[in-house]
């Protein structure tokens, strides 16, 4: 089977690895893609917004299965237009996208199906978001509604840094000007992913990820600084709870109304006094979690997948690895801010270890000459037997690659490690 991966990010480089073994598999080829999938795909130059370049291609190629990674291609309906063009695709729907594209959509859906998670209110204009928030106070959460690159949200602990993203908000920084503004909850924070075919649900495994960009969970939120697998604080007990009071009653809600979800859902949860609540799904894999996912599955990406999109997730399991997983995140120096491109980085040829996967986030090729082309910029991941051994060797891998404009955290996985 020809396969098309959709993305370019440390995710699709993941799950280009994953693919890239599985016996089903004929030709993997990647639209955009990056330097390090160039050693599972064949890198193509496609633009990913125009859907109608992307159905030539699958159908010149005799491509049988399209796998779409990133969020903004499944919001904006890649998956709706190559089902009307006959090709199999990975992924939900426009509507059911809705879950990780309007956080107003997903919030509204908890209160009809009574899923737990916390208080809001959802804005169209900066006065009203005001006066709530006045009436409310701090600490507070403030979301832009729409995607924001794991940007658009602001645990505000005082008033004024509140009032500071409500303003930027509805300035249009993060495209829209609408927001939903949220009770502040007390808990430790993970992930829950689950695959569903539109009726049947499959449970994938947990892990936690370090969104501040500081060490000790400080400063601004980003994409995520770092990941592992499995995350300890979701105990079989509270990923049943998940499952039954969060996950499945979200996939009937969509079922009901008439766009079953298929593909994965990510649920992030804050595990409160309590028990689990809901603090957003994500409508495809997460990124960096699923560079600590696919190095502990055991079983094959693509039946899984394809399982997925065809109806059939019922007939199978999944299985995985002991070994814990860790990930941790090379960003170019000022982001989540401001970042210079272009920046020269050496020494991924060498050999790191069986145990050590180095995945491209934000690289690109200029002159033969690997170099930085975003925020995140490269995931160094690795196994071990357990989290600390995982980090050991995963800082250890770090600490040999050369990218003077980079930086890093030093602590991920501390709340596994203690």
């Amino acid at each position: 089977m020809n396969v098309l991966l959709i993305g370019s990010g440390g995710r699709e480089h993941a799950l280009a690895w994953a693919l890239s073994a599985s016996p089903l598999l004929t030709r993997l080829y990647a639209a955009p893609g990056n330097p390090g999938m160039a050693k599972q795909a064949e890198l193509v130059t496609l633009d990913v917004t125009r859907h109608g370049d992307i159905v030539a291609f699958c159908k010149e190629k005799s491509i049988g299965f399209v796998v779409v990674g990133p969020e903004a291609p499944l919001v904006a309906g890649l998956v709706d237009d190559l089902a009307a063009a006959g090709i199999k695709a990975f992924g939900p729907s426009k509507f059911a996208a809705q879950l990780e594209g309007s956080k107003g959509f997903t919030k509204d859906i908890c209160r009809d199906y009574g899923i737990p998670t916390a208080a809001y209110e959802r804005h169209e204009s900066l006065e009203g978001a005001r006066a709530y928030l006045k009436k409310v106070g701090a600490p507070i959460v403030i979301k832009a509604d729409g995607l924001a690159a794991g940007k658009g949200v602001t645990v505000a602990m005082t008033m004024a840094e509140a009032d500071a993203a409500l303003a930027d908000i509805f300035a249009g920084r993060f495209g829209g000007a609408s927001c939903v503004i949220e009770e502040f909850l007390e808990g430790e924070e993970a992930s829950f992913f689950v695959l569903s075919d539109g009726r049947n649900v499959l449970p994938l495994a947990t892990a936690q990820d370090h969104k501040r960009v500081g060490d000790g969970d400080t400063g601004p939120n980003t994409g995520g600084m770092g990941a592992y697998s499995p995350a300890p604080c979701m105990t079989e007990a509270l990923c049943n709870e998940a499952l039954e009071k969060i996950v499945k009653p979200t996939v009937k809600a969509l079922a009901d109304k008439g766009h079953p979800y298929k593909g994965v859902l990510y649920a992030g949860l804050i595990l409160t006094a309590a028990g689990p609540k809901l603090i957003e799904y994500n409508a495809r894999f997460g990124d960096p979690e699923t560079q600590v996912l696919m190095p502990r599955l055991r079983d094959d990406l693509l039946t899984l997948l394809l399982a997925t999109a065809d109806g059939t997730l019922d007939k199978l399991s999944v299985r995985w690895r002991k070994e814990a997983a860790l990930t941790v995140c090379l960003c170019t120096k000022g982001y989540p801010g401001e970042i210079t491109k272009g920046n020269p980085i050496k020494g991924l040829e060498q050999d790191f270890g069986a145990d050590v996967e180095v995945f491209h986030a934000g690289t690109t090729k200029k002159d033969g000459v690997l170099v930085s082309s975003g925020g995140r910029v490269l995931n160094v991941t690795a196994l071990g037997a357990t989290v600390k051994e995982a980090q050991a060797r995963a800082y250890a891998a770090v600490d040999r690659i050369d990218f003077p404009m980079g930086f890093h955290r030093r602590d991920i996985g501390w709340r596994a490690i203690g």
